[in-house]
């Protein structure tokens, strides 16, 4: 998206490094609402409140799409009866953009959202939510995260953990867990 709003590739970069931080997101990814995150960004930088709103009001623009291959692999754990539940950092107020978009997420039997409980991963508190929550042992649990931060987290609270790299790792990971067969069907 904000390539169409900047000429200047460089600028952009250096606007998403310095303005609209991953630190920043991870505020509403906490629960932090966005009126409240842009006013706070638009007091330091006044002359860039239009790209600064932008983040938020055009962040349908900003969703990619599915990851190739992995919505096959999560089709076949729900096909072998493997319980799916997601937990993720999101902002609550722009999560129900990714429900709209992403059919496959009804296919969790439960989602936690970081935006919605106030905390994000790495935070143990947000494993721990979610294993009370749904009854999870994390010892008979598997975590796939792509950060290593996120995985280190979950094997402390003692999940198995798989770092996501592709859809055929991840594959192959559950293979040897047991959770998926050898062969399948490409």
């Amino acid at each position: 998206m904000y390539r169409q709003l900047f000429d200047d590739p460089d600028e952009m970069e250096s606007f998403l490094a310095e303005v609209t931080t991953a630190e920043w997101n991870q505020h509403q990814d906490a629960g932090r609402p966005w009126a409240e995150a842009i006013e706070v960004l638009v007091a330091e930088h006044p002359e860039r409140r239009e790209l600064i709103e932008a983040f938020h009001l055009r962040w349908p623009e900003t969703l990619g799409g599915e990851i190739p291959g992995t919505r096959d692999v999560l089709a076949e754990l729900r096909a072998a009866g493997v319980r799916l539940l997601a937990l993720s950092n999101w902002s609550a107020e722009t999560f129900p953009v990714a429900l709209e978009r992403f059919d496959f997420l009804a296919w969790f039997e439960g989602i936690v959202i970081s935006g919605e409980v106030g905390m994000n991963k790495p935070d143990r508190r947000i494993f721990e939510h979610l294993a009370e929550r749904f009854g999870i042992e994390p010892t008979a649990a598997v975590f796939v995260d792509d950060s290593m931060a996120n995985i280190d987290a979950a094997t402390d609270l003692g999940f198995r953990a798989i770092r996501f790299t592709d859809a055929t790792a991840l594959r192959r990971a559950l293979v040897q867990l047991e959770l998926l067969p050898e062969a399948h069907s490409d």
